[in-house]
Order: C-alpha cells, then structure tokens, then sequence
C-alpha cells in the first residue's frame, strides 16, 4: 500500500465566513486534500466589490496633498489599488527575502546554540506558514487586478524598502557570521512587528473584504510565529559576544526604521506608471514634510524584547524615510 504524503496544515480560518473559506479554498486547490466546508463556497473573484475600495484613503502618505485631491475618481483609485498591489508586494517580498532566510539560519542552528529537534521542526513549519502567506497575498493582487480591469503589473515596483535596507546592511558585514547576526536581527523586527503592518489594514467596512480577510488570516498565524522569533532570538543572543550583541541591535534598529517608513520609491515608480502630473513633487513633498509619519507605529513586541535582552534603545519615531547609516565596525554610541 503506497503512503499518501498530507499537505501542511492550511491556515486557520472560520468555516462560516464565506470570503476567508474562499481564500483557504484558493490555496488548497493544487493540494490532494481540501477542508471540508458544509455549505458551498463562493469563488474568490465572486466576493468582488466595486464599491469597496481596495486601500484606505487615511494610509496614503499622501492623502491630503492637493495634487491628489484634484485628480479624477479614477485616477485616486487606481492610485489606492496600487497601493494595495505594492502592499501585497511589500508582504511577500519581506517573507521570501527576509523571514524565510533568517529562519533557515534557526533551522540548521547556523550560531551552534544546540537547539533541539523540536525547534527544527517548528521553525520548518513557519517556513511552510510563509510560502502559504506570500501565495494569499499573490491571490489577493490577482483577485484585484482581475476585479478592476487593470494590469498593475508588480514588476513595475523597486524591491521594498526592508529589503534594500537589509541588502545595503549585509554589503557592509565583513564575514559571514557577521552577515548572519544582522540577516536574524531583521527576520526577528519582521516576525515580531508585521502584526502591527497588518492591523494598518484589518479595520473598516468601506474595505475590499478579500483584503480585510487576507490580513485577517495571515495575521493569525504570525502571532504565533512572533513568539517562536522572540524566544529564538533570545537563545541567540544569549550566545553572543558583546560585539555581536552590538551588531544585532544595531541591525534591528535599522530593520525597524526601514519597516516602519512608508517605501517612496515603490510611490515615484507608482507615479511613473501612471503619468501623475506633479506626482514627485507630491511625493518629495511628503517624504520631507515634517509632519509625515510612519506606517507602522506600534514596536511594543520589539520593547518587550529589548526588556528580556537588557536593551536599552529608543524606538522608531520622526520621519517615515529610511536614511541609509554610514558604514562602519558595528559599533555605535
């Protein structure tokens, strides 16, 4: 008799929720297996609204500059579904990019902390979680591509912010333990905060609601992986001499600053593709206002690691940009 291999556990969802059954339905479909579910599920693009909008208006950095305001209905929504394409983007780019590298780092216990098999295993499963993940978000961007009429092409967009900003801090590592220390500084900020990037989207009723239940599933899930990367990064840096301990916080400051900005250069290629007259300009504006805020303001996960390390670093706080650090030995004031 031959063994059927089972596909990892889907995402936890409510089987009486019509649009988060339709999204697990979407990723069970090249599986063998399915959830069962009693009554019959809608399909994806079914739950379609056109008269939702597919981003909020309140998370456009640039919202209330007169050259948004002035632009036609159509213009303003194409610019909130771009939004939504470039925060799907920014989502799955940060899973493959920075989560799943700095996990495969735990897997094979790359700082010889001796972790046990059980840990293996865990952290393989939140592996399996991502790709889960990056795929509800690519089906999210396709369902509103499809649902609007428009191409929106994701390759139009630079690669995310955290991502530039990780890549810019590993160019500057001299060796390979180094490199590693900073790659699991910026997997513990993304896995510890990305709750907090995706609760900017969880509320209102004025909201697709395939995005709200796409969040809404994924988000489930990394409370629980937030506290595996919290526990992880703890045995970690218990191991750890002082200048690598430097090097760790130091790496996740700069993880934060980078994941809590709003990423402008995904909003100049935005503007690009679509012609927006004055589209820098409002964009310069915005990036150098004063006034210009941050995406993601809650890091209390990240303070609370702090406590349980006896770090004693500010958080993020001012301007929403990433300003590149100079390079230097690792060590800072």
């Amino acid at each position: 008799m031959h063994n059927r291999v089972a596909p990892p556990a889907l995402p936890g969802f409510d089987a009486e929720d019509p649009v988060e059954s339709a999204i697990v339905r979407r990723l069970a479909e090249n599986w063998p297996r399915r959830a069962a579910v009693k009554k019959p599920e809608p399909d994806l693009d079914d739950l379609f609204d056109h008269t939702k909008l597919d981003y909020p208006d309140s998370l456009l950095p640039f919202a209330q500059h007169p050259v948004y305001t002035a632009l036609a209905p159509q213009q303003q929504e194409r610019l909130r579904a771009w939004a939504w394409i470039a925060f799907n983007k920014n989502v799955m780019d940060i899973e493959r990019c920075v989560v799943n590298p700095g996990f495969e780092l735990l897997a094979v216990d790359a700082f010889d902390v001796g972790f046990a098999d059980s840990v293996a295993v865990a952290v393989n499963q939140a592996m399996v979680d991502e790709q889960y993940h990056t795929l509800m978000h690519l089906n999210a961007s396709s369902s509103t591509r499809r649902g609007r009429g428009w191409s929106l092409p994701t390759k139009s967009l630079p690669d995310v912010l955290t991502v530039r900003a990780r890549a810019q801090a590993l160019s500057e590592c001299s060796d390979e333990r180094s490199r590693a220390v900073v790659a699991l500084a910026y997997m513990t900020v993304a896995e510890i905060s990305i709750s907090s990037y995706l609760d900017v989207i969880i509320d209102g009723e004025d909201i697709q609601p395939v995005n709200r239940a796409t969040v809404r599933l994924h988000n489930r899930d990394e409370l629980c992986h937030a506290s595996i990367a919290d526990a992880l990064a703890v045995s970690v840096f218990d191991t750890l001499d002082s200048d690598e301990r430097r090097r760790f916080v130091d790496g996740a400051a700069d993880a934060m600053a980078a994941f809590a900005g709003n990423d402008f250069g995904a909003w100049r290629a935005i503007m690009d593709t679509e012609g927006i007259a004055g589209g820098h300009r409002m964009i310069d504006d915005v990036e150098h206002s004063p006034e210009s805020g941050l995406l993601v303001q809650d890091f209390s996960g990240i303070k609370k690691l702090y406590d349980a390390l006896g770090v004693d670093r500010p958080l993020p706080s001012g301007s929403a940009s990433f300003r590149p650090r100079p390079a230097s030995d690792g060590r800072r004031a």
